[in-house]
């Protein structure tokens, strides 16, 4: 059990009034339900509920100390800062004695394909006989042990605490998703990242971040929290998509060397001769020292790009190619990412997690490539959520699949119906289906389709669940789909 006393605890904090009482704290807590005797219950407030209000809660459970943005009428010690958010990451970060520090960690960032590329680049390292961690949207790993996770990016005191478990467990390398809210939260203050990597960006989260300019902006913070100095012991890079626009601004505001990857411009590593089919895709890897052949069991061109980050990633680590190389070629894809539904059906069924415009139109693209008759398409758009982005879902599906279905996504607290209205308009004067109950959708793509045809469900991926009004539904696309198959 780690044990630091008040007074030295609070010298993390520039001029923290702390009171005489000098007591040991043995933990750190922001949930009031899980103080136990001698934590620093420390208050935040968040969009719906305010920790203060939990304060004499927390005394009653044995806290010892409390940090607030205001005073507090209870008998522990109370430290009164202006950001308990902030204090909290510096706090953590000294608490569970800077664990970033001691790990080679890797922070991946973009619209699509984190997942994906944390995979690949985690596998690389694994390969490579290193003992790896890795925290994002599907769950946290230590090791062998895979956990549960509540947001692609935790929040500064879960981060922290779990980075020190790792330490703890001879972890050496960690790889985790970054995503844009972590970062304008202050969720990564603490982590000393040694490799920013760049995916993409597109249309995404415009209900938080209002503007693609600011969008844009929080994903850059990434690259400028890299650090301002060259430690040759431990060196700093900035792998970037060169095909991206973003990239350039990200290359402006980071200190760190810049390692670039791509498939249309010049790049540090390059994919040429592309060649794909269901599957899987072969391309000639350029290297600055050298070319390789690459077989890939993943399909489409999106990818390419995600195994380009990845290989980038891996070669800067000093993991040697030729295990690099074989670890790509060995991949078969992350869970609900470009996934395979196989009951003994002579037509394609695949599950992917698109729920952009962007990765919408990467996957059908990428279909279409292949595709030998029609192409079905399920797809909806979560409710209270970017508004803008649901008529051009709609156009891309008309645009690129021959049968589009438009169908409940996660619809939240909207009513379905306002959510399919809004898919519609980007879809007026084109054939289209709606069937608002999402199984059924599901269903009537199945029954529909004939030998050669494909089947795409898109948006939920990996998700096991639907939100519907304040409820949380069992709801797995792969098992709805296999289901069906049977069924037919």
């Amino acid at each position: 059990m780690r044990k630091v006393d008040l007074h030295t605890l609070m010298r993390a904090l520039p001029f923290a009034k702390v009171p005489e009482e000098n007591p040991e704290i043995t933990g750190l807590v922001q949930d009031n339900r899980l103080v136990t005797k001698n934590s620093l219950f420390i208050c935040i407030k968040g969009y719906t509920v305010d920790g203060h209000n939990f304060a004499e809660d927390a005394e009653k459970r044995g806290a010892a100390a409390i940090l607030a943005e205001k005073p507090l009428n209870v008998d522990v010690p109370v430290i009164v800062v202006r950001n308990t958010k902030r204090a909290m990451a510096i706090l953590a970060d000294m608490f569970y004695g800077q664990p970033s520090r001691k790990l080679h960690l890797v922070g991946i960032t973009g619209t699509n394909g984190k997942t994906t590329t944390s995979h690949i680049i985690e596998k690389i390292y694994r390969d490579a006989s290193r003992s790896t961690g890795m925290i994002g949207t599907m769950y946290m790993k230590i090791g062998d042990e895979t956990l549960k996770t509540k947001n692609t990016t935790p929040d500064s005191l879960t981060l922290q605490k779990t980075f020190h478990e790792m330490v703890e467990r001879g972890v050496t390398d960690c790889v985790m998703e970054v995503s844009s809210h972590a970062l304008v939260e202050g969720r990564v203050h603490g982590c000393d990242y040694d490799i920013a990597v760049f995916t993409n960006l597109t249309q995404d989260h415009l209900d938080y971040h209002k503007t693609m300019a600011e969008y844009r902006r929080a994903k850059s913070l990434l690259f400028s929290q890299l650090g301002n100095s060259y430690p040759q012991s431990r060196p700093k890079y900035a792998v970037l998509n060169v095909d991206d626009p973003a990239s350039k601004e990200f290359e402006q505001v980071t200190a760190a060397p810049v390692i670039t990857y791509g498939i249309e411009h010049e790049a540090d590593f390059m994919a040429q001769n592309i060649v794909m089919d269901a599957g899987g895709t072969a391309f000639t890897l350029v290297t600055p020292y050298e070319k390789r052949g690459i077989n890939l069991q993943l399909a489409g061109k999106f990818s390419v790009y995600n195994v380009l980050a990845a290989v980038a990633a891996g070669y800067i680590s000093n993991v040697p190619l030729d295990s690099i190389i074989k670890t790509v070629e060995q991949m078969e894809g992350v869970r609900g990412r470009f996934e395979l539904v196989k009951g003994g059906q002579d037509f394609t069924v695949i599950v992917d997690y698109a729920h952009t415009p962007d990765s919408l139109e990467n996957v059908l693209k990428t279909i279409r490539q292949f595709a030998k008759k029609n192409i079905f398409v399920v797809v909806g758009c979560g409710g209270d959520r970017d508004k803008t982005k649901r008529p051009i879902m709609a156009q891309i599906a008309c645009k690129y699949a021959t049968d589009p279905i438009f169908t409940s996504d996660n619809p939240r607290s909207e009513d379905p119906l306002d959510i399919l209205c809004d898919m519609e308009k980007g879809a007026e004067g084109q054939k289209y289906d709606v069937i608002p109950d999402r199984r059924e959708a599901i269903k009537a793509a199945i029954l529909r389709a004939h030998a050669g045809d494909v089947v795409l469900i898109a948006g939920k991926g990996h998700e096991t669940y639907q939100v519907i009004g304040n409820e949380v539904h069992d709801f797995d696309d792969r098992k709805v789909a296999l289901d069906m198959i049977k069924e037919r």
